[in-house]
């Protein structure tokens, strides 16, 4: 599988930093002075590379991706489809055929099938924090990286977090439910202060950090398990095992990645061991609780409340029903009082979209136009320093199989010519090299191009100019 396509080189001003000058510097001698900086920091101006071959880059984003994410590819001179909504799997492998990139939230499945659709595609983007919705390793296989943005919606899950303890621990999700049936219901009984109870926090990266932190502010005592030792913040305790932490715990809140040892994570055994009248809460990812098993230790009383905004199935678009048809204890679950359900809406802000839309936009860029991979999920980790706009020369990108003797190959074709710098790094089954190439006279570039491409174990390969 090979691929080479043409990106517009996008024209954008050079913006210059000068120091104020003192008050007795003239004017003549400040313009001087800015046209010199100008001209020294213009011999460094990166040169946006795009492919050799002639043919428009598309890109295809869904579930309404940030309009800032939008902006920032036609400003690159990408051509870009924009959708509101997910695509179903027929949908995709019907259209994915006309882009060379996509991006996607957490609604949209990239599986296996959509992938070997994608005949054109060079890169995902997952505009959220999770990739479970995508084949990592089909993808990979394909060349094709995989982006996320891990850490942007941090903060507004933690402040999440924060609403749902204090509305679980006074009941007021109930109490306005019933105000808006027509019911007065003031009642003190079974609602408390947060102050000087104690939070569970299980996984403790930038989430449950920040949560850490912002509880202490609310003075909540704060433990957490995860499967590494961590410095705490704050006074904030690391505890040796979920056991210790449920048992302790009047609030237990899940930030963990689904994983195979995540899945049901908490189940009918562990909640048994959370104390009784105390709250649990998942806006992690919703295998990670049995839920069934929760109804049940909230039917009998054992829990207090719970929030939920995740779950094992989500409908797939907005207006669609969260029913019995969906998750068969859907209605059980909705019946029983001081439970928040929330539409998986963590990371819904919109301090949180614009960053990700940042953040993601930023990846899939760098990629296309420099072949930067840092920051994939699914991909060996490779960058050069920039191509400077003087500079005459190609840039090889090639992804690979990872065997031996592929760096003797290409190199052998690279021979004839000068090889300013390199870089290649490999993660499971697949490998990928960068390498910068000066002085490759136009009819070369085919050349070299073809030759690459028939090599034992290619699977993709572009060059950038």
């Amino acid at each position: 599988m090979s691929a080479s396509i043409s990106i517009p080189v996008a024209k954008s001003a050079l913006a210059v930093s000068v120091s104020p000058s003192t008050p007795t510097t003239s004017i003549h001698e400040r313009m001087a002075r800015r046209d010199s900086v100008a001209a020294s920091a213009a011999v460094r101006v990166p040169k946006t590379l795009h492919p050799v071959d002639n043919e428009d880059l598309r890109l295809l984003l869904l579930e309404n991706i940030s309009q800032e994410a939008v902006k920032t590819f036609r400003a690159q001179g990408f051509h870009v489809d924009h959708s509101t909504k997910s695509m179903s799997e027929d949908e995709l492998v019907e259209k994915i055929g006309s882009y060379h990139a996509i991006g996607i939230r957490s609604k949209t499945k990239i599986t296996e099938r959509v992938i070997k659709s994608a005949s054109k595609l060079l890169v995902i983007g997952c505009f959220c924090i999770g990739t479970n919705q995508v084949d990592l390793a089909t993808a990979a296989r394909a060349g094709i990286p995989v982006f996320n943005s891990p850490f942007s919606n941090s903060r507004s899950v933690a402040e999440l977090v924060i609403s749902e303890i204090i509305a679980l621990s006074r009941q007021y999700f109930q109490r306005a439910f019933e105000m808006r049936e027509g019911l007065w219901n003031k009642q003190s009984k079974g609602c408390w202060e947060v102050r000087g109870k104690t939070l569970g926090i299980v996984g403790y990266g930038h989430i449950g950090s920040q949560l850490s932190v912002l509880a202490e502010a609310f003075g909540l005592h704060v433990l957490f398990y995860d499967v590494i030792n961590i410095m705490p913040l704050g006074s904030a305790r690391q505890v040796e095992s979920l056991d210790v932490l449920l048992h302790e715990s009047d609030f237990v809140t899940l930030h963990v990645p689904e994983l195979p040892e995540t899945m049901n994570m908490i189940s009918a055994e562990q909640l048994a061991q959370m104390k009784k009248g105390a709250y649990l809460i998942n806006n992690a990812r919703g295998k990670v609780v049995d839920i069934p098993a929760l109804v049940d230790a909230l039917k009998s009383g054992h829990l207090a409340g719970a929030a939920i905004d995740v779950y094992p199935a989500e409908p797939g678009a907005n207006g669609a029903p969260f029913d019995d048809q969906l998750n068969s204890w859907a209605s059980a679950l909705r019946s029983i009082p001081n439970v928040i359900l929330t539409p998986h809406i963590g990371g819904s802000t919109e301090e949180a979209q614009r960053m990700i839309g940042e953040e993601v936009s930023s990846s899939l860029t760098h990629y296309l136009n420099y072949g930067s991979t840092v920051g994939a999920v699914n991909f060996p980790e490779v960058d050069l320093r920039a191509i400077t706009a003087e500079q005459q020369g190609i840039r090889l990108c090639h992804v690979h199989n990872n065997i031996p003797g592929v760096l003797r190959q290409v190199n052998e074709i690279l021979s004839p010519y000068n090889v300013e710098k390199q870089f290649s790094d490999s993660k499971g089954d697949v490998a990928y090299l960068m390498a910068d190439i000066a002085d490759v006279s136009p009819s070369d570039v085919y050349k070299l191009q073809e030759l690459i491409n028939k090599t034992s174990a290619n699977i993709l390969t572009r060059l950038l100019a």
